[in-house]
């Protein structure tokens, strides 16, 4: 049996952590919005994603070759407007967090 030797790793706990990026008043509030609305989006995609793969009744698409290639972009277009139309909530709770951690709340 071999035994594993941790390396160390030599750690200054003089020098203080470097701070978090911090934002001018204003200045990234509407990217911080539609970074919020965008991750809304990719998270309600990836939930209605296996909704749409168990359905078996009439395809979307009528089948073929490229079904699974658009209906990828069906689900995601119906993701991106529910995350317009105000969403799951999920998008304001994230914007709240993005602001508080960039100090600009």
């Amino acid at each position: 049996m071999s035994s594993f030797a941790t390396p160390s790793i030599p750690v200054d706990l003089t020098r203080p952590a470097p701070a978090a990026p911090t934002v001018a008043k204003g200045a990234n509030a509407d990217k911080i919005a539609k970074t919020a609305k965008d991750f809304e989006a990719s998270f309600l995609t990836a939930m209605l994603q296996p909704m749409f793969d168990s359905i078996n009744l009439a395809p979307p698409f009528g089948g073929g070759a490229g079904e699974g290639a658009f209906k990828s972009f069906m689900v995601h277009a119906i993701a991106d407007q529910m995350a317009k139309s105000g969403g799951i909530g999920l998008a304001p709770a994230i914007q709240r967090e993005m602001l508080k951690m960039q100090g600009a709340s």
